[in-house]
């Protein structure tokens, strides 16, 4: 999952040099406050998927929310934007160490709680099941998405294969945005374009060659697959800084993200997740921080928005615990009727999700990032 606290703040601050171009690293609260959108729009598609409905009312979540998960190709695009935009140089030498250890204090303390969270639920909804050491290894070692098998990239905590791509992507990241910076502003659009196309292309791939449906593994899962998005957020990033993005402003590019989004279902497997909607969201991630740069009108730079952005992630990891643990009160899925039970059972995930994040975040997210930045610059300060 993106995270941005390098570049946004609820106060909004930012600035600009001449053209609309950003000198500095300039504040994009927007993006924290899409983030939030991009989170809600994974907890509804579980919503989905669990069935807290059941009949009618399941038809109109599915068409509604039955693309949700394209949300999680959201954050892999705009976890590049940002990377990118936050770094006024590519990290090199030592300060590839810096960037890594950065990152991990980020995500890993969460990670970790929330596993522990999950393991718990394991132990106490299924206690004859057999919890393999192997897959609690490699999710604690966030590779679990290399490995084909459900207990492995499904295992634990089950959103937290995207970790593991995140992982992947902030270890090729110095990689990639130091060629980019060494070409030069020009070379970015001929690498948007080579991404977009490798997006589109797997899909196409697995059509053409007859991959089941049901390999979702290589069709989602798979951190090698994902990348391109990954490099398109960082390509798009380097030409909106550098004044050269032409892409359509706010409200076309709302229009086309959610176009894709509510044609995505009608679409082919392959395609649903990230092809008919990668092309809008990228455009929405563009012009939301355009927006921002030029002190423009946008929908999620509120206080409330960027607050809520703040918590998102905790929300992202913790929401499918809250989800699960309903589905097993309930015996199975619940299948409820819109009014009769479905929205109280729907309002109540929510609320204890948001609960929770907001405490996780408090309590572990913040000052886990501290605790271990802090340690890291005491072990740095003492090294004679």
């Amino acid at each position: 999952m993106a995270t941005t606290e390098l570049i946004s703040g609820p106060d909004g601050t930012r600035t600009a040099a001449e053209g609309g171009r950003p000198s500095g690293i300039v504040s994009l609260p927007s993006l924290t406050g899409l983030r939030w959108t991009a989170a809600l729009m994974v907890f509804l598609y579980h919503v989905h998927i669990v069935e807290y409905f059941g009949g009618r009312s399941q038809d109109l979540v599915t068409f509604a929310f039955g693309a949700g998960n394209s949300g999680v190709s959201f954050f892999f695009v705009l976890s590049g934007f940002v990377l990118a935009w936050s770094s006024a140089t590519a990290p090199t030498g030592r300060r590839i160490l810096t960037f890594y250890r950065r990152r991990f204090a980020r995500v890993y303390p969460l990670h970790l709680v929330t596993a522990g969270f999950a393991l718990l639920m394991a132990v106490a909804f299924a206690p004859d099941t057999e919890q393999g050491l192997r897959p609690l290894a490699a999710n604690l070692g966030l590779v679990q998405s290399w490995v084909l098998e459900i207990p492995y990239f499904q295992g634990l905590n089950p959103v937290s294969w995207s970790l593991a791509c995140e992982a992947f992507f902030y270890l090729c990241f110095p990689l990639l945005l130091w060629p980019l910076r060494r070409l030069g502003p020009r070379s970015a659009w001929p690498v948007a374009g080579i991404a977009l196309a490798a997006v589109l292309a797997v899909p196409a791939v697995w059509e053409l060659t007859g991959t089941p449906d049901g390999t979702v593994w290589s069709q989602y899962f798979f951190p090698l697959v994902r990348l391109p998005e990954f490099v398109l957020g960082i390509a798009v990033a380097e030409l909106v800084r550098s004044g050269r993005w032409r892409g359509p402003g706010l409200t076309a590019s709302l229009a086309l993200a959610m176009s894709g989004y509510f044609l995505s279902y009608q679409a082919d497997y392959a395609y649903r997740s990230v092809a008919c909607t990668v092309l809008g969201f990228t455009c929405l991630i563009a012009a939301a921080a355009r927006a921002d740069v030029a002190g423009e009108p946008s929908p999620w730079r509120g206080r409330l928005s960027v607050k809520l952005g703040e918590v998102s992630f905790a929300f992202y990891m913790v929401h499918i615990l809250v989800i699960r643990t309903g589905e097993h009160l309930f015996g199975g899925h619940p299948k409820l009727s819109l009014w009769d039970g479905g929205l109280l059972v729907l309002a109540a995930a929510f609320s204890v999700s948001l609960a929770l994040a907001w405490a996780l975040h408090t309590w572990v997210e913040v000052p886990g990032r501290r605790l271990l930045l802090r340690r890291w610059r005491g072990t740095r300060a003492a090294k004679p």
